[in-house]
């Protein structure tokens, strides 16, 4: 007989709870390669003797400046989040307090509807809520759960850290290749590390690598492309 008083041992590992900050992280870096290499390459190519000093430093500032906007982005967008989570959570725990009742019986009915009886879904609500009421609701009527929680901070660190990341890839490039194959090498080193990045947060999240890094290899040549277009249909 298993000993009641100790925990099992749970040993699964699920991905779930980097959803917050892998999402963040992804489109940070994503962002950076695709950004900074559009403005170096644009630097690079279309201003007559631009020197590595100048490269560098367009790129420090993209990169500076996209940081900060990817950062910033991401911490009111998810602040919201977490507003409207707490705002919720509030309600309802103004409700479980002036009708304890009815939120029982609208627990109950949730279980009812994921399979359980009547009887042993009135059970299951009577000991939730005993247990601890607003977390039961909080998890199953609001969906609100402590793995999937809004987390501002951590959102923008991601972000901005990833954003940095990327962004290097192509301003090393871009000082690194011969001035006259610049844009080539620098697109091309940037759709690799797009291949790279796309790869390793599918790894990351438990989905299939290569479907992943196509994902993002596609798109983010996508948007290279399309930038370029309007470069040379505004002859900029």
């Amino acid at each position: 007989m298993p000993d009641k008083s100790k925990p099992l041992v749970h040993a699964e590992h699920h991905r779930s709870q980097r959803v917050g900050w892998l999402r963040a992280a992804v489109l940070g870096a994503n962002d950076g390669m695709v950004s900074v290499a559009g403005l170096v390459v644009g630097v690079a190519v279309a201003v007559a003797g631009a020197g590595a000093e100048t490269i560098l430093t367009t790129g420090i500032a993209g990169l500076v400046a996209g940081a900060m906007s990817m950062a910033a982005g991401e911490y009111v967008s998810v602040q919201s989040q977490a507003d409207a989570e707490k705002a919720d959570l509030t309600l309802e725990q103004r409700e479980l307090h002036l009708n304890p009742g009815h939120e029982l019986d609208e627990l109950t009915w949730i279980y009812e509807q994921r399979g359980l009886s009547h009887d042993l879904a009135r059970q299951v609500a009577q000991q939730l809520t005993a247990k601890n009421a607003l977390d039961a609701h909080a998890r199953d009527e609001l969906g609100i759960t402590e793995t999937l929680r809004a987390r501002p901070v951590q959102a923008a660190l991601a972000s901005a850290s990833a954003f940095c990341a990327g962004a290097m890839l192509p301003i090393a490039a871009t000082l690194l290749a011969p001035h006259r194959h610049i844009a080539t090498v620098t697109t091309a080193v940037t759709i690799a590390g797009l291949l790279i990045s796309g790869g390793l947060a599918a790894w990351t999240g438990g989905a299939p690598i290569l479907k992943g890094a196509l994902r993002v290899g596609f798109w983010g040549a996508m948007a290279m492309g399309a930038a370029n277009l309007v470069g040379q249909l505004f002859h900029v």
